[in-house]
C-alpha cells in the first residue's frame, strides 16, 4: 500500500515536473513558481517547499542549460557575467531570508514583473534590432535575480529573462543563457537551504527531477524553433499573469 503510494507520487510530481520545466525551458521563467504552487496547495510548508524545488531544479536547470547549449541558445558571455553575480546574491538572499520575511519583498518584486512584462509585450509589438550581449546592466542584474531568487522565494527566470528581452536580447539566447546561468546559482541556494533547514520530501524531489530532465530537451527546441515574436508575447503575458496573481493573493 506504501509503496503504491510512493508510486503514484513519483507519477505525479513527474507530470508537475514535466509540465514546468516545459514552460520554464521554452519561456525562460515559472519553473519554481508552478511547482511551488503545486506543493502549496497540497499543504506543504512554504520553506520545505522551496528547499524541494530548488533540490529539483539543481538536475532540472543543469539538464535544461545543457539543452539549450545543444541547440544553440546559449551564449557564454552572458552566462558568465550573470551566472557569478547570481551566486553571490542567492548566498546572501538565502541568509537575509532567516531574518526579513519574504512577504516583504515579494509586492516589490511582483510591481517590477509586471511592468517588465508590459515592456515586453510592448517590444514585441514594436519591435527593435535585437542585441545578443549587454554588458552595462549584466552583474548588478544577475546580483538582484540571484538575491531575490532566494530572499523572495523564486524569480530568477521572470526577473533577469524578462529584463534581458526587454531590453533587447534576443528571445531564444535569452533564455538559454538564463537557464545555464541558474544551474550554478540554483546549486548554491539548495546548498545554503541543506545546511540550514536540511532537505525532506524526497519522492516529490525524484519526482520532480524526472519530469523536469525529459522536458529539458523539448522545451529547449521549441525556444529555438518559436519565432521571436509570439515567444515574448508569451513570455510578457506570463510574466503579467504570474505578478497579478502574486500581488491578489498578498492583499487576500
Amino acid at each position: 500500500m506504501q509503496l503504491d503510494l510512493l508510486s503514484r507520487e513519483l507519477v505525479l510530481f513527474a507530470a508537475v515536473g514535466f509540465v514546468a520545466q516545459l514552460i520554464d525551458g521554452a519561456a525562460g521563467m515559472a519553473y519554481g513558481v508552478s511547482a511551488t504552487t503545486v506543493l502549496l496547495s497540497l499543504g506543504v510548508e512554504p520553506a520545505t517547499a522551496s528547499a524541494a524545488v530548488h533540490a529539483a531544479e539543481v538536475f532540472t536547470t543543469g539538464a535544461s542549460g545543457l539543452s539549450h547549449l545543444w541547440v544553440g541558445n546559449v551564449r557564454g558571455s552572458l552566462v558568465l557575467r550573470l551566472a557569478i553575480p547570481g551566486m553571490v546574491g542567492g548566498a546572501a538572499g538565502a541568509v537575509v531570508l532567516s531574518s526579513i520575511p519574504a512577504e516583504t519583498i515579494r509586492p516589490w518584486v511582483s510591481l517590477y514583473l509586471c511592468l517588465m512584462g508590459g515592456l515586453i509585450l510592448w517590444k514585441a509589438w514594436r519591435p527593435s534590432r535585437p542585441t545578443v550581449d549587454n554588458p552595462r546592466f549584466l552583474p548588478a542584474l544577475g546580483l538582484i535575480g540571484g538575491f531575490l531568487d532566494a530572499a523572495g522565494g523564486g524569480g530568477w527566470g521572470p526577473i533577469v529573462a524578462s529584463t534581458l528581452i526587454g531590453g533587447g536580447t534576443v528571445p531564444r539566447y535569452a533564455i538559454g543563457s538564463v537557464n545555464l546561468a541558474e544551474f550554478f546559482v540554483t546549486s548554491v541556494v539548495t546548498a545554503t537551504f541543506f545546511v540550514s533547514i536540511g532537505l525532506e520530501l524526497w519522492p516529490v524531489i525524484v519526482g520532480l527531477i524526472i519530469g523536469g530532465v525529459t522536458a529539458a530537451p523539448v522545451a529547449a527546441i521549441v525556444a529555438k524553433r518559436l519565432p521571436s515574436q509570439p515567444l515574448m508575447v508569451i513570455v510578457g503575458t506570463l510574466v503579467i499573469v504570474l505578478s497579478l496573481k502574486s500581488i491578489l493573493v498578498g492583499r487576500l
